[in-house]
């Protein structure tokens, strides 16, 4: 896996630090068959320190972010999430994306599927069925602190485009438009 780690905010990256988020990745390397690119983001605040791996295929991206008072603990933390996505995922991935050409050879063979499938949780969910209507993106955020949820799916009045307005870890709201 080829790794590529960079600092944000002030944080310069030290050699030992590229080097434990690159051996750390190593770690699920072996869930693939193919050589691939991992982008490590360290960030620094004030009272932690905040690490995002982001790791792009020709079918999806796989990415995972924790933040901690330690960048190495965190750097941990985030390898360990990323791997669990990865486990609980990649039976449903290889499912879902059987009839794409090249996903069989993206995951490595010498993985027991069998027991992946097993660790697999069935998570239930729910359909619900709402009214798309019409506003702006103002209006949409507005909506969605009126109903608290995490995102809100609405009609760009402006664009008349799907869009998703959605909160973000930071606190802030943003704006997912559809083309």
């Amino acid at each position: 896996m080829n790794v590529d780690v960079r600092g944000k905010n002030g944080f310069v990256v030290t050699e030992a630090i590229k080097r434990y988020a690159d051996d750390k990745l190593q770690k699920i390397d072996h869930y693939f068959n193919q050589n691939l690119n991992a982008n490590v983001l360290c960030k620094t605040y004030k009272d932690h320190h905040k690490v995002e791996v982001t790791i792009p295929t020709k079918y999806f991206t796989m990415r995972a972010e924790v933040a901690d008072e330690d960048m190495y603990a965190a750097i941990d933390l985030t390898i360990d999430k990323l791997e669990r996505q990865i486990r609980k995922n990649k039976t449903k991935m290889q499912r879902s994306l059987r009839k794409k050409d090249g996903v069989a050879e993206l995951f490595a063979e010498d993985v027991d599927l069998d027991a992946l499938e097993k660790e697999l949780v069935e998570t239930p969910f729910r359909v619900k069925k709402i009214p798309l209507e019409s506003m702006t993106a103002d209006e949409a955020i507005t909506a969605l602190e009126m109903i608290d949820h995490d995102f809100y799916i609405f009609k760009d009045s402006d664009t008349d485009q799907i869009s998703i307005a959605y909160l973000r870890h930071d606190g802030n709201y943003g704006v997912i438009e559809t083309e």
